[in-house]
């Protein structure tokens, strides 16, 4: 009887975790964070803002790691990280219960990378003894966060480089989420 030969098989490859984790901002993140904050309004805002209101956005924080290094001392900021790099960010300023930043890398927007910070952050809210939560979102963000449940109360117009702003100011009421 002949024998037939089977090739051998592969082992089975170890499994990966997500692919994004969340964590706590580190100082090598602030490289990164300039770069979201930068894409994230240049492109990301495209459809809401014109060219002279997001170059007026853009050069309102630097793109310099030592900037937003010092920017995480007075914020709690959390990240989303791939592959080891800084994909998207939000600073909360905790003591008063406010979101002070969401910015996620553009190709990276609608999946869920900026609800999931929002949802890590409302938890550190309520772990602080919050019951509401606060942001003044820019245009791009402020449907999104709508669909999500926050409340528009109001409306204000911010000076950037020469160039007026509209953003909108909502509010959530924090109820604990069941993960």
């Amino acid at each position: 009887m002949s024998q037939i030969a089977s090739a051998p098989t592969a082992a089975p490859a170890p499994p990966r975790g997500p692919r994004i984790r969340y964590r706590q901002a580190l100082s090598r993140d602030a490289a990164d964070q300039a770069e979201v904050f930068h894409h994230a309004v240049m492109q990301g805002a495209m459809a809401h803002y014109s060219v002279a209101e997001r170059e007026a956005w853009a050069s309102a924080l630097p793109r310099d790691a030592c900037a937003w290094a010092a920017r995480q001392a007075l914020f709690t900021t959390l990240v989303a990280e791939c592959d080891g790099r800084c994909v998207g960010f939000l600073e909360l300023d905790l003591p008063r219960g406010r979101i002070e930043t969401l910015y996620v890398w553009p190709s990276l927007a609608r999946r869920g990378i900026g609800s999931t910070l929002l949802i890590h952050a409302e938890r550190l809210l309520m772990e602080q003894g919050h019951a509401r939560a606060r942001i003044e979102a820019s245009l791009v963000l402020t449907e999104r966060l709508v669909r999500r449940g926050w409340q528009e109360v109001g409306e204000e117009w911010v000076e950037r480089g020469g160039e007026r702003l509209c953003r909108k100011t909502l509010e959530k009421r924090l109820a604990a989420v069941e993960t």
